[in-house]
């Protein structure tokens, strides 16, 4: 598995600086990763600076709370898209998910879709707000829309992605919509757990350290004198690397 495939690889900090995002667009483009995930703002320094890569430019619209108008977001779609993005990350309404104003939902949904264009649209649900019932109606509801992706959560909130979520995701979603799983996900292992799960894209600011298989204990093994090939610490665990140098 070529988990470098799978990264949208992403630094939406509020303090990040230009050479941050210089940063994370030359790994990008060295690992091959799908996107780059970045502020509006960066959008169009990005694009210019990947515009011979194979890496994409990512951006996020009505981030992170989505409670924005749908014109707003109309708005800061079409400007993301000719600023460079190729594809778009927005978040719900919620506040008309959890009003049932499911025709709302629906109809800003369609209307960012038909304003970029063709581009990728990726349909942010903030999964650790909502109930199973409301997953699985945003699930139907990104199945009607025919977009592209949709992703369980900004990484701005109180948790992040689940497998839990993913899974819930999988079981009703339909042959053309893909899952997109971000928030928390840092190691190889996370990794491969969510992609077994159903995603199909991960948005992460540690894509190096999965691709890499950095040891999820940082050399400090917790399981013990029977620390084993089962280690607790995770699959790219180097404590046992140690143990046969002594």
């Amino acid at each position: 598995m070529n988990l470098n495939e799978f990264i949208d690889y992403t630094n939406l900090s509020k303090v990040a600086t230009a050479d941050d995002i210089i940063k994370i667009c030359e790994e990008a483009k060295k690992y091959h990763f799908p996107t780059v995930c970045v502020s509006p703002y960066y959008v169009k320094a990005s694009s210019e600076y990947l515009k011979d890569s194979t890496t994409e430019v990512c951006t996020v619209i009505g981030f992170p709370n989505g409670y924005n108008t749908k014109e707003t977001k109309q708005y800061e779609a079409i400007d993301a898209i000719n600023n460079g993005a190729k594809e778009i990350d927005m978040v719900i309404n919620i506040n008309a998910l959890k009003n049932k104003d499911y025709d709302y939902v629906k109809n800003e949904i369609e209307t960012i879709r038909d304003s970029i264009d063709g581009r990728v649209l990726k349909v942010i649900i903030e999964t650790c707000l909502l109930t199973d019932d409301e997953i699985i109606k945003m699930t139907e509801i990104c199945n009607e829309t025919f977009v592209n992706f949709i992703k369980t959560s900004t990484g701005f909130d109180k948790e992040g992605a689940t497998l839990h979520a993913v899974k819930l995701m999988n079981k009703h979603k339909g042959e053309v919509l893909e899952i997109k799983a971000s928030g928390g996900i840092k190691t190889s292992d996370d990794a491969i757990k969510f992609i077994e799960a159903g995603a199909t894209r991960l948005g992460t600011s540690h894509g190096l350290d999965i691709i890499n298989g950095k040891c999820d204990c940082n050399n400090e093994c917790t399981c013990g004198d029977d620390c084993d090939d089962d280690c607790k610490c995770g699959p790219n665990c180097h404590c046992h690397d140690k143990k046969e140098e002594k």
